[in-house]
């Protein structure tokens, strides 16, 4: 077992949003590609041989599995011999570990996972993300409870998975009602066995992201003290293995591509989205509409902003001791030399 399996039990970092604008995201694809510095040269091209199979992890929520579902990617990619094998994981810290490990190539996870799994060394990078998708995490209580602030959370019981984006929405949300992270008892659970404990109260809060969330509200009636807004971003990251992204730069250049006219077709087909998405993570049409009404379109590169964000995470998670090193996400992008001149480096 790795370092990185080591340190993280497991997460599952979900993203969405509100629907933004799509100005240019068709003609600025390749404008993407080269400002997240894996635009294909025609040396590049040249040396550029396609594998045969291209591995891409991927969890039940997110625009990947909207990708899996339309099954275009695979259309674009067979005529240069290329298969797409699809690998379901649970979480995001074990999609990281499947890619440290080489068991894929590709997949996308919230902020938090790449932080963690840069800390215990893997070589990954980040290609691009999708925009801020704050109203798709919340703090939630059970219907029936008597809380009715962030602040009163003090010496409660708070599940959340660790390592996912949401650990950092209850470090803010804390923060802003004068709390420290000390002073609330975190349990750290996976989804499920939070979802379990939050319904037969061992635990007096739920930390937690769609469509979990959107179940926890739909089915259980669930209460947000506070959301994302005004917190967080939440970003959803796309990383690869930085070894494939190199020798591979046509084949992440089609991934970039069809997420970014899957973005320009889903931003206006909310119910066709939600049809698409309800069988594959296994949720009801409704839960999948309100989920999906959170979804965030609009692929992006890696800006100096972006990058800084993440700094701001990953010196937070150490400050409270929970990676053991500091890191440099400026290590993590691509072409990392030239970090300071993008403005990334700490």
């Amino acid at each position: 077992m790795s370092d990185f399996s080591k340190l993280l039990p497991g997460n599952v970092p979900a993203l969405a949003t509100p629907r933004t604008t799509r100005r240019g995201w068709m003609s600025g694809t390749l404008a993407l590609l080269a400002a997240a510095g894996l635009a294909v040269s025609p040396v590049a091209q040249a040396q550029n041989k396609a594998p045969q199979v291209l591995r891409i992890g991927y969890q039940k929520y997110g625009t990947l599995t909207l990708l899996k579902a339309r099954g275009t990617l695979e259309k674009r990619l067979a005529p240069q011999g290329v298969e797409v094998k699809w690998t379901e994981f649970p979480a995001g810290p074990q999609l990281l570990e499947g890619l440290n490990v080489g068991s894929i190539d590709f997949g996308t996870v919230g902020e938090a996972p790449p932080i963690f799994a840069q800390a215990a060394g893997a070589d990954l990078v980040y290609v691009a993300n999708q925009p801020p998708a704050p109203q798709a995490e919340a703090i939630v209580v059970p219907k029936q409870s008597t809380l009715k602030s962030v602040a009163e959370l003090k010496g409660k019981r708070v599940a959340l998975n660790k390592g996912s984006n949401v650990h950092y929405l209850l470090v803010k949300a804390l923060e802003k009602a004068g709390l420290r992270y000390q002073d609330v008892q975190v349990v750290f659970l996976p989804p499920a066995d939070a979802r379990a404990a939050f319904q037969r109260g061992s635990v007096d809060a739920w930390v937690i992201w769609d469509p979990f969330l959107a179940a926890a509200e739909q089915q259980l009636g669930a209460r947000v003290l506070a959301d994302g807004r005004g917190l967080v971003a939440n970003h959803q990251f796309y990383l690869a293995a930085r070894p494939y992204a190199e020798q591979h730069p046509t084949v992440v250049k089609a991934i970039v591509d069809e997420l970014a006219q899957l973005d320009a077709w889903a931003q206006s087909r909310p119910q066709e989205v939600a049809q698409f998405l309800a069988p594959q993570i296994g949720l009801d049409l409704r839960v999948a509409e309100v989920a999906a009404g959170r979804f965030a379109y609009g692929i992006q590169s890696i800006t100096p902003a972006v990058a800084s964000e993440q700094q701001k995470i990953a010196d937070v998670f150490h400050k409270l001791k929970l990676i053991p090193k500091p890191i440099r996400i400026a290590d993590a992008l691509p072409n990392p030399s030239n970090a300071v001149a993008r403005g990334t480096a700490p």
